[in-house]
């Protein structure tokens, strides 16, 4: 008798929750509708889609639908996005479904998979795998994304399927994906994307056989290894050593030897054995250090094409801090952009022949020493070291009184804001491009 009471006062309860809870969502949603179009800044739209987070309406999702097609402002998108990926009952996610497989705009159906993904919702799968023939590649990467997100029984075949497209991009996406799965199915596929043409897919499918550990993949990458130069052998002495337990680094002669001394008898090591083993890795870890790397500022790479991205904003000619860390580095002096500018000469100077590389400065502008990759020779390295000398901060301190003075022009302040984001976009090749550009396609690594 008092449970049923008890059960009666609880369904009441929501009821009156879901009855208070009803106009608000409506409240808001018709708010949303009336103010949105009257912002015309970034952020104050930005901040108008966040109100909308909590709603769990279906009427949300109608109201955003419009927002997820303004791909000239990716801000006020991505804030879409986020609202669309944070419901947490099913009549929303399910609109969402519908209008995925009714609608042709592919930025929509872009911003419903990732905000699908984002969400890791159920049940969406049936919809998902339609596109996974969709003409834009966009949208066969985005798709396999979002399948993997939220793994269903008929995952794994269908994202298979995708480790052979036509588009690198796609190769990459399944091939990650199933990996995150953890799926048995990606370990033959790794293997045949390990002779891939394109890098991208070969790191991928290093990633992959690091991920799922087989010892069948183990002969396979020992034998790419011998072909690869560069960041890809870091790639595959990784996979390796995460299968293995073994810590050889990218010493080739060691894994070699390893494995015609060990593979046939070999088993992969479990979890307790792999802690043991990586206890060892880091007492012998500088006696496998890999060889020809390049060392700016102390970061190590054995990447052999290279891209320098330098700030040469207003703030690079403020002085450090910890002046102590500095002092025997034979630096002119301690603002940033001296002792920037010295590692980056140094490190140019000792860059050795086989390698290629170029040199980007930005503040608000971003400006290119040579338009692409060039060979590390001579006559190149003396040219980028004349470059990199003549770096200079753009409207820094230095150039207050001239502001002050009204030759605000003179100070060039306006020259010397820091575009991080142009600059790192100029450097993938994809400044002033659509969104359907193959932004990865870059030799840099």
């Amino acid at each position: 008798m008092h449970c049923s009471l008890l059960l009666r006062a609880l369904l009441l309860l929501a009821m009156s929750v879901a009855a208070f809870r009803a106009p608000q969502d409506v409240e808001i949603v018709t708010e949303f509708k009336q103010y949105f179009k009257q912002y015309k800044d970034t952020p104050t739209r930005v901040e108008a889609v966040l109100s909308l987070e909590g709603t769990d309406s279906p009427s949300v999702v109608t109201a955003l639908l419009p927002v997820l097609k303004l791909t000239a402002e990716p801000e006020v998108v991505r804030a879409a996005i986020r609202v669309l990926a944070g419901f947490k009952t099913r009549p929303p996610v399910d609109l969402m479904v519908q209008e995925l497989e009714g609608s042709k705009d592919e930025g929509l159906r872009m911003g419903l998979l990732e905000a699908m993904t984002q969400g890791k919702y159920d049940g969406v799968s049936g919809a998902v795998a339609k596109l996974l023939g969709e003409k834009s590649f966009q949208l066969r990467r985005r798709a396999v994304e979002t399948l993997c997100a939220s793994p269903e029984p008929d995952t794994g075949p269908l994202v298979l399927g995708l480790v052979k497209d036509s588009e690198p991009a796609v190769r990459c996406a399944a091939l990650e994906g199933l990996a995150r799965m953890h799926s048995e199915l990606v370990v033959d596929a790794a293997i045949a994307a390990l002779n891939d043409s394109i890098w991208q897919v070969r790191a991928s499918a290093a990633l992959a056989l690091k991920s799922v550990r087989a010892k069948r993949s183990i002969g396979p990458l020992i034998e790419r290894m011998k072909a690869e130069e560069g960041r890809l052998r870091v790639d595959y002495s990784e996979a390796l050593t995460e299968i293995t337990g073994r810590g050889f680094g990218q010493e080739l002669e060691g894994w070699v030897k390893f494995w015609e001394t060990f593979g046939d008898k070999f088993e992969i090591p479990t979890d307790a054995d792999l802690a043991r083993l990586r206890a060892k890795q880091q007492e012998n870890k500088a006696r496998y250090s890999p060889p020809g790397v390049t060392n700016f500022g102390g970061i190590e790479t054995p990447s052999r094409s290279i891209l320098f991205i330098i700030d040469v904003s207003g703030s690079m000619e403020s002085m450090i801090v910890e002046k102590e860390r500095f002092q025997d580095g034979g630096y002119p002096g301690y603002s940033r952009i001296e002792i920037v500018r010295t590692e980056l000469v140094r490190t140019l100077e000792r860059l050795e022949s086989y390698v290629r590389f170029n040199v980007i400065s930005f503040a608000t502008d971003v400006n290119f020493w040579k338009k692409g990759l060039v060979p590390a020779n001579v006559l190149n390295k003396s040219s980028a070291m004349d470059y990199a000398r003549r770096l200079e901060a753009i409207g820094g301190n230095s150039k207050d009184d001239l502001a002050s003075a009204g030759l605000v022009g003179s100070a060039n302040l306006g020259a010397g804001k820091t575009n991080t984001y142009g600059a790192l976009m100029a450097g993938l090749g994809a400044a002033g491009q659509g969104a359907n550009d193959k932004e990865y396609a870059v030799e840099v690594d």
